[in-house]
């Protein structure tokens, strides 16, 4: 057999012990030697998830091990939660658990098998003890001594989660994975409760930072915690005690290394392992999966390669893509129970969707396959329909907005392609318009109409600033509604700083040979060095643009549009009002938040006063500037203000609003920020970004994350 004679293994848990074995079993001449600091029996966890019962890899690396893992597994199908005094019940999950010291047990005994040596109660202060080796593998957890020995080599960084929790267990057999969640005085708390034996079961409490010190948990000490907890959970222990091991409240630490694996001068090449190079939330449950499938592919890659150092950069390449890819689910479902808050206005249906779709693994479409009953209770309850034979899914289901009602949550957007003429979208466009409409959208969107000559981003642009664009918007009107259901949105807006470039197809934001037309804007910052410098606008300017969207509102109402949306994104004039880094005013239109929402919300309000009040106001609000700036926080607050002055929807957007601003551009990326608006302004949201089959507009809508689905291209829909 290739590879190294003596290796040395620090840390004696799964990871350890599985890689260990799994070398010695490979080539029974090695000197496999595994050091652990606690004694055989000591283990701190209580019972380890696997998030699906089949572990092929396992069963192929050392079947004597996998087949004695199986037997002791509690496997349950379902996911219950628990929520408003109603419990969600959803199956089709196959999971499994095993208690902590039972598979340290199993594996140790595995590794006595094998001839490989185990050492406990012993504790390696400094690995240069273990310089002797021709192997190092750093198995010894989140706090690696071996790691943070070389951190100038692995360049460790550690990100500790917002939320505190406990680790804690109970003499009561659960029936399903359950989540538990208790609104309490001192605010929310969540419990992830599963089985791992015969007789017992894992409760982990979890609760915000704020909640944890207004409970007093920051004093407590391990009784005093107990205590609490066990009051917390009477109702659901069913008269059994908790347990402790010592237990603590922590915050998940999730780590990150540059490199996983070192050649350190004269010392033996060093390899990180599972914990102590890379951590995943407990909330997802594949930790202790990932480190054991790290020893299978350490192991393999040792064998397999002609020398240590070649196999260690082929245990990486492979495992690294897989590891980032949980780390990047786990991430998302961390967050979410760090700000579970957000979303306990949600009714107890839409709440556990919402909650069992956190990190973006599960969709619509999966739990409908995998519980046809769950995803019929989820139709119904989004539909308010129980009694009809066939429920439509939540994308086919109707929206009303004031007296407006769409025929489904599909929006598409209309992207004419020849240009307009002096603002005048001409009669060509009816085609690009009727098609979406006959692909079935419910809405239709328009691109962005100039209200005023010189607020066009570029000479090819539409305008609404006339009765004769009037005119020839309501020919495009009067096809579309006689093609079918479909409802229009027309978006006005005036482009601001960015305005008077060069049609897209030439570039993005490039500008127009100088005096096309001047340019106005919150403050006088050009958007690119090669931008006109705009004119900050004073308040007889203000007063212009706004009667010029009042005016391009009526004639919007002449053309027979059913929606208006105002543009108050993407750096345009009004976003330009809205973000700090635009707006550098020293009057009352600038400064705070408050002083740079009162010139768009001027705008708001009048247009609301003339806008029928049957018909929706629509606002497009970039939620997220995608530098630091303008923080989503500040995005709720203006949202809340809109709904108050009358606006009905926002449109999601995020980037833009200096050309340094970078969105993390990606397949429904807006979709968090539309769920934050929505649930914490308490208003209706569209979302797009790259949104493009049924299933992703499914999965967006019935967890509540968004009213509305812009979808694209069409033909990916229907």
């Amino acid at each position: 057999m290739s590879g190294p004679h003596r290796i040395a293994i620090l840390g004696g848990g799964p990871a350890g012990l599985y890689c260990g074995l799994l070398l010695k079993k490979a080539d029974p001449t090695r000197e496999v030697t595994i050091l652990e600091r606690n004694p055989p029996t000591v283990t701190y966890g209580w019972g380890v998830v696997f998030s699906d019962r089949t572990l092929d890899s396992f069963q192929r690396a050392d079947p004597r091990s996998y087949e004695q893992i199986i037997n002791r597994f509690v496997i349950w199908d379902a996911i219950d939660v628990r929520y408003r005094g109603t419990t969600i019940h959803c199956g089709g999950h196959i999971i499994a658990s095993i208690a902590s010291r039972d598979l340290l047990g199993i594996l140790q005994q595995r590794c006595a098998e094998l001839g490989v040596t185990l050492r406990f109660g012993t504790m390696v202060d400094d690995p240069a003890a273990l310089a002797d080796c021709d192997l190092l593998i750093a198995a010894d957890g989140i706090h690696s001594t071996v790691r943070q020995a070389q951190e100038a080599v692995f360049e460790p960084q550690i990100t500790l989660g917002k939320a505190h929790y406990i680790w804690l267990g109970a003499e009561r057999v659960l029936d399903a994975f359950t989540f538990i969640f208790h609104d309490t005085p001192h605010g929310l708390f969540q419990v992830h409760a599963y089985p791992f034996s015969g007789t017992t079961s894992t409760f982990i409490v979890e609760c915000a930072d704020h909640v944890w010190r207004a409970a007093g948990l920051d004093r407590a000490d391990e009784a005093a915690s107990l205590a609490f907890c066990q009051e917390l959970l009477a109702t659901d222990l069913g008269g059994v005690a908790l347990q402790s091991n010592n237990s603590k409240w922590i915050q998940f630490p999730s780590l990150t290394t540059k490199t996983w694996h070192a050649t350190l001068g004269l010392g033996p090449p060093v390899v990180l392992l599972g914990d102590a190079a890379h951590t995943a939330h407990f909330s997802i449950g594949s930790g202790t999966k990932l480190a054991m499938e790290d020893a299978i592919a350490l192991a393999a890659a040792l064998d397999a390669q002609p020398d240590v150092v070649t196999a260690l950069a082929a245990y990486e390449t492979e495992r690294r893509p897989v590891v980032e890819l949980f780390q990047r689910a786990a991430a998302e479902s961390r967050s979410y129970f760090e700000t579970l808050y957000r979303y306990v206005n949600l009714p107890p249906v839409p709440f556990a969707f919402h909650l069992l779709t956190r990190s973006g693994r599960i969709t619509y479409d999966d739990l409908r396959l995998r519980d046809p009953h769950f995803g019929a209770l989820v139709d119904s309850t989004y539909s308010g329909v129980s009694s009809a034979r066939v429920v439509p899914p939540p994308l086919l289901t109707p929206l009303h907005l004031r007296e407006r009602t769409l025929l489904n949550r599909v929006a598409l957007p209309a992207r004419p392609t020849c240009p307009a003429h002096d603002g005048l979208p001409p009669a060509a466009w009816t085609a690009a318009f009727t098609a979406q409409a006959a692909a079935g959208a419910g809405l239709i969107v328009t691109p962005i109409s100039a209200v005023t000559s010189d607020g066009r981003i570029t000479p090819d642009d539409a305008g609404i600033w006339s009765n004769a664009q009037a005119v020839a918007w309501e020919h495009i009107t009067a096809a579309v509604h006689a093609a079918g259901p479909a409802r229009l949105l027309l978006q006005v807006g005036h482009a601001g700083r960015r305005g008077a470039t060069r049609p897209r197809a030439g570039g993005l934001d490039r500008p127009l040979p100088t005096g096309t037309w001047p340019l106005i804007a919150a403050s006088a910052l050009p958007y690119t060095p090669q931008s006109q410098v705009p004119q900050a606008l004073d308040r007889a300017g203000m007063d212009t643009i706004r009667a010029a969207f009042v005016r391009a509102a009526e004639q919007a109402d002449k053309a027979g549009f059913d929606v208006l949306q105002i543009h108050a994104a993407h750096g345009y004039l009004l976003a330009g009002f809205l973000s700090p880094l635009t707006n550098q005013r020293a009057d009352e239109y600038g400064g705070n938040l408050a002083n740079r929402l009162r010139f768009p919300l001027e705008i708001v309000i009048a247009v609301r006063a003339i806008w029928p009040f049957d018909k929706p106001l629509a606002v497009a609000l970039s939620v997220t500037d995608g530098v630091r700036g303008g923080t989503v926080e500040d995005a709720v607050t203006v949202a809340r203000a809109l709904r108050e002055a009358g606006c009905d929807l926002i449109t999601v957007q995020a980037g833009q609003t200096t050309p340094a601003g970078e969105a993390p551009y990606g397949r429904g990326f807006l979709t968090p920020l539309a769920a934050r608006i929505r649930n914490e302004a308490g208003i209706a949201t569209l979302v797009g970004g790259y949104l493009t089959t049924a299933n992703e507009v499914n999965t967006v809508l019935a967890a509540g994350r968004a009213d509305l689905c812009l979808m694209e291209p069409v033909d990916n829909w229907h």
